[in-house]
């Protein structure tokens, strides 16, 4: 094991590189929250920054709807529905929503209505009438396309999620959790980007009824640009939201508050946390020599060393004064080298926090020395031994 260079130490505390793997739990800042379930996770990284009862099963209400949506957007990109198709608004679809008294996007019985507008009556309006109508339109029942929801989630991570029904009304074995909620939402924005503008959008009239976006965070100014409000009697206020600054976006996910006051004020505070207390830093480039390799029966002694990936991580200003980074590779590489073969790794650690591993590849090929400079190599290798790298 290598220590970096005092070059590289330095400009890696320049740019402040360090952190942890992809979903490890953070062990720096915390803040205290009124809601009962809670997690903000680093969408890029995959890295918690905060997380309270975030694996506890829990009623998801209307948040539910986000799995409706991804369903919706999945059949659309395999072409098994299209934005234009006009659905039928059935009796069941039309007349429960009304008897349940949950939000609506007031459709009328018998009416036909495109899987746009229907999709807009789902993230806007929250309306339970266009998920059944949805639901019914891709498995022929509410019942079997709730089985597919669940199926689905779990082939996302969502391991711990159970769907009676599209729309989250309540029910005994519908259920979720904060940390869930958040791997299909980040799958949603991750798979379906063409389709993350309907949650930005603001207000939608249907039949002569104007409704606008539930999510209050849309109105702040904070960089929030979707998902999901929620709320039963029994689950309480909830909220998945994503936002986005400066290229870094975070999704928080809280259930359980008493009000939309307090979702509204609980919301605001947490995205602000996950933006002010950690940031993302560019560790290192593609090309950017990290360290170099020796290297044995080659045409150069040495092989520099780069990141085979843009290496980006979150960290606290915490982490930013504990980091530590070292570079782990073999005493020697044989040639020839490929450009890209991989040598090494780039390991960060800080007090506390799990170490993230960047892969290091070569950065230029060593190709191999003639027959003659390998004769004189195994003879010096005969003599001395083999090669010593400091």
């Amino acid at each position: 094991m290598r220590r970096l260079s005092i070059l590289a130490i330095t400009l890696l505390l320049l740019v402040a590189g360090a952190l942890t793997s992809e979903g490890a739990r953070a062990a720096g800042p915390t803040i205290d929250t009124a809601a009962k379930q809670a997690i903000i996770v680093d969408v890029t990284t995959g890295r918690v920054l905060f997380e309270k009862n975030a694996d506890q099963r829990m009623p998801t209400s209307s948040m539910s709807k986000i799995m409706t949506a991804y369903m919706v957007f999945d059949a659309i990109k395999q072409g098994r529905m299209k934005m234009d198709d006009m659905l039928t608004v059935s009796r069941s679809a039309w007349g429960e929503g009304g008897k349940a008294g949950g939000s609506e996007m007031f459709l009328a019985l018998g009416e036909s209505v495109s899987v746009e507008n229907l999709l807009r009556g789902v993230v806007i309006a929250s309306g339970n009438d266009a998920t059944r109508v949805l639901a019914e339109g891709l498995a022929g029942s509410e019942g079997a396309f709730a089985e597919q929801m669940t199926a689905r989630a779990k082939k996302l991570g969502a391991t711990n999620s159970n769907f009676r029904n599209a729309s989250g009304l309540p029910d005994p074995e519908h259920y979720s959790t904060a940390r869930d909620l958040a791997t299909i939402g980040m799958a949603l924005i991750r798979d379906f980007p063409e389709h993350y503008h309907f949650y930005s959008e603001r207000e939608f009239t249907w039949n002569k009824i104007k409704q606008g976006n539930r999510n209050p965070l849309l109105y702040k100014g904070i960089g929030v640009d979707g998902l999901k409000t929620g709320h039963t009697e029994s689950a309480g206020y909830g909220l998945t939201a994503s936002a986005e600054r400066n290229g870094r976006r975070i999704i928080m996910v809280m259930n359980g508050l008493p009000s939309m006051q307090a979702r509204a004020d609980e919301g605001a505070n947490l995205i602000e946390f996950g933006f002010r207390e950690f940031q993302m830093v560019d560790v290192a480039r593609p090309g950017e020599v990290i360290d170099s390799a020796g290297v044995w029966l080659g045409t150069q002694d040495r092989v520099p060393l780069t990141v085979a990936a843009p290496a980006r991580t979150v960290l606290s200003n915490e982490e930013k004064r504990s980091m530590k980074a070292v570079v782990r590779m073999p005493q020697t590489v044989k040639a020839p080298i490929a450009q890209g073969q991989p040598i090494g790794t780039l390991v960060l650690t800080t007090a506390g926090g799990t170490p993230v591993e960047f892969p290091l590849v070569a950065a230029q090929p060593v190709e191999r020395q003639g027959l003659f400079g390998r004769i004189g190599a195994a003879l010096s290798y005969l003599v001395s031994g083999p090669p010593k790298v400091s």
